[in-house]
C-alpha cells in the first residue's frame, strides 16, 4: 500500500580537515536519518585514494565498528536515500565514488535534477555510459568531460547545465567542493569542528558532534575547502530564492534552524494561525505524532484548548516480515500509532496533523479515534491542501493521487468521517515566515513552478511510471463526490 505522506529526501554531510571525519559523518547521518532510509553511504579520503562503505537500509544496518575503522582520511561525504528519481537499488545509492581520469571523485547530492533525461540522453548519445538510473550521475559525467584545469571550474561548468534542486557534496583526493543551487531549494548549512570545517543537510547533526554554525550555504554559492583554506565564489548568475517551505511543514527536524528560522518556532506559528483562522468548540486539541507535535501545541497555545497526548506512536517499528491475516483490520496503521482511549473517551477532540496527501491514513486515524470513545472530531491540518507534485527532491505522487487535488475540503471530511475538515490558508501559512516569506517555493499548494513547464512534465511522467511500478495504490473507498481539478 502506498503511503500517505510525502516521502522524506536525502541528507548530506561532509567534513574536512578533522581526524574522525568518518567517524563524525556516521554520527551526522545517524542525525539526519529522517532525510532518507532506503540507503547509507560514507566516501573518506586520505588524499591519496578514496574509502567507501555503502549499502541498503538504515545507518546502524550499514556501519560497523570493523568498517568504519575502514574509512581512513581527514575528509569524507555521507549520504542517507531516498529516491526521488531511479529506483531504489544498491547501484543508486550515494554517495557516488569514481575513479576517472584526473582521480578519484565522490558526490553525494540532495535535491532533483529536473531536466537530468534530457542531459542524460544527450551524453549517452556523445557516448557516455551509465552505471545507475538516478539523476546526480549526470552531474558526475559532466564533470569528467570538462576541459577545464581547475576542479572548481569543472564542478562550475557541470553544474551551469543543469536546472533544479541541488545541495550537494563533491570530493576529490585532497580537495571538496560544496554547492547549492541558486534557487536554494533545499537547505545546506556550514560548521566548524575544532580546526575542520562540517556540511550537513540540518543543523540538528552539528549538536550531536558538538561542530559551531557559521552560516548556511548561500542559494548558487559554491565554497571550495583545501589544504589552503575555506574559499567561497558565486559563479551563477543569481535568481529568485525557492526555499522548500515543506521543510518547515514536516521534513526538518524541529530541532534544527534551516533558511534563517527555527523549525520548531515556524511550526508553532503554523499551529497558532490555524486555530486563529479554523476555530472550532472543543475539549481537548491532540497531534498525529510526530510530526503533528509541534502544530498542536501553537494550536492549543492560540485556542486555549488543553494539549492532550491522545495517540501514542511506537517508535520501533521497522521493516515486518509478518503479515496479519484479513481479520487485522488497518493493521498497517495500528502497528504505529494507537490512541488512548481513556484520555479521549467522551469529549470533542481536535486532531493536528501537518499534511493530508492521499487520505488513507488520516481517515484510519480518525476511526481509530472514533473506536476510542471520542464524541466528535475535528481535523486541523497546519498547511493548505497538497494539490499539485514536487519536481524539486521530495517524491510526491502524481495530482490523481493527490486527494486535496481532486475533491474539495467537504468532500475529503465526508471521506475521512470527520466531524469538520479544515487546512491553513497559503496566505496565513506565508505570513507566519514574516520577512521571508518572498523566498519560498510553494508550487506543492499552488502550482506556480519556477522550472519550465517541459522539465515538470518530462518529471511527472517518469514519477508516474516508476509508482505504477513500485507502488500499489489504495483508498479504500473515494469520496462520494468528484470535484474537477483545475490545470495549472
Amino acid at each position: 500500500m502506498a503511503l500517505d505522506k510525502f516521502k522524506d529526501e536525502c541528507a548530506v554531510f561532509a567534513v574536512f580537515g578533522h581526524p574522525e571525519a568518518a567517524n563524525l559523518a556516521y554520527l551526522g547521518l545517524y542525525s539526519l536519518q529522517h532525510r532518507g532510509q532506503e540507503a547509507s553511504g560514507i566516501v573518506s579520503s586520505d588524499e591519496t585514494k578514496h574509502h567507501a562503505e555503502i549499502g541498503m537500509g538504515h545507518v546502524s544496518e550499514v556501519f560497523n565498528e570493523s568498517n568504519i575503522l575502514q574509512l581512513k582520511g581527514k575528509m569524507a561525504i555521507g549520504h542517507n536515500r531516498y529516491s526521488t528519481h531511479g529506483r531504489s537499488q544498491l547501484k543508486n545509492a550515494q554517495p557516488m565514488a569514481i575513479e576517472y581520469a584526473r582521480g578519484p571523485l565522490a558526490l553525494a547530492h540532495n535535491g532533483n535534477l529536473v531536466n537530468a533525461d534530457v542531459v542524460r540522453q544527450r551524453l549517452e548519445e556523445e557516448g557516455s555510459i551509465f552505471r545507475s538510473t538516478m539523476d546526480s550521475e549526470v552531474i558526475i559525467h559532466l564533470i569528467a568531460k570538462s576541459k577545464k584545469s581547475r576542479f572548481q571550474d569543472q564542478v562550475t561548468e557541470a553544474l551551469s547545465q543543469l536546472e533544479g534542486a541541488y545541495s550537494l557534496a563533491l570530493m576529490g583526493a585532497s580537495e571538496m567542493i560544496i554547492a547549492r543551487d541558486p534557487h536554494g531549494f533545499r537547505p545546506l548549512a556550514m560548521g566548524t569542528l575544532g580546526a575542520g570545517y562540517v556540511f550537513a543537510s540540518e543543523t540538528c547533526a552539528f549538536d550531536l558532534i558538538g561542530a559551531k554554525y557559521i552560516r548556511d550555504v548561500a542559494p548558487g554559492e559554491l565554497v571550495v575547502v583545501n589544504n589552503e583554506g575555506l574559499f567561497s565564489y558565486f559563479p551563477f548568475e543569481a535568481r529568485k530564492k525557492n526555499h522548500c517551505v515543506f521543510e518547515y511543514i514536516y521534513f526538518a527536524r524541529p530541532d534544527s534552524n534551516i533558511f534563517g528560522k527555527s523549525v520548531h518556532n515556524v511550526r508553532k506559528k503554523f499551529g497558532r494561525k490555524l486555530a486563529h483562522e479554523k476555530p472550532v468548540e472543543a475539549d481537548m486539541v491532540i497531534p498525529v505524532p510526530d510530526s503533528g507535535v509541534v502544530a498542536a501545541l501553537g494550536y492549543a497555545e492560540e485556542s486555549g484548548i488543553p494539549f492532550e497526548t491522545g495517540i501514542i506512536r511506537n517508535h520501533y517499528v521497522g521493516r515486518t516480515f509478518i503479515e496479519p491475516t484479513q481479520s487485522i483490520r488497518h493493521f498497517g496503521v495500528k502497528i504505529k500509532h494507537n490512541a488512548v482511549k481513556e484520555a479521549i473517551k467522551g469529549n470533542r477532540v481536535v486532531v493536528v496533523d501537518d499534511s493530508i496527501v492521499r487520505g488513507t491514513t488520516s481517515r484510519k486515524i480518525i476511526k481509530m479515534i472514533r473506536e476510542a470513545g471520542a464524541k466528535e472530531v475535528h481535523m486541523r491540518i497546519s498547511s493548505p491542501p497538497t494539490t499539485h507534485s514536487c519536481f524539486y527532491g521530495i517524491d510526491t505522487p502524481s495530482r490523481s493521487e493527490l486527494i486535496g487535488s481532486t475533491y474539495s475540503v467537504e468532500d475529503i471530511a465526508e471521506y475521512l468521517d470527520a466531524d469538520t475538515l479544515a487546512y491553513l490558508s497559503i496566505e496565513a501559512m506565508m505570513d507566519a515566515l514574516e520577512d521571508r516569506k518572498e523566498d519560498f517555493c510553494k508550487a506543492c499548494f499552488d502550482g506556480n513552478y519556477i522550472v519550465p513547464p517541459v522539465y515538470a512534465e518530462s518529471q511527472l511522467t517518469l514519477l508516474e511510471k516508476r509508482l505504477a511500478e513500485d507502488e500499489e495504490i489504495d483508498y479504500d473507498r473515494a469520496p462520494a463526490t468528484r470535484k474537477t481539478a483545475t490545470a495549472k
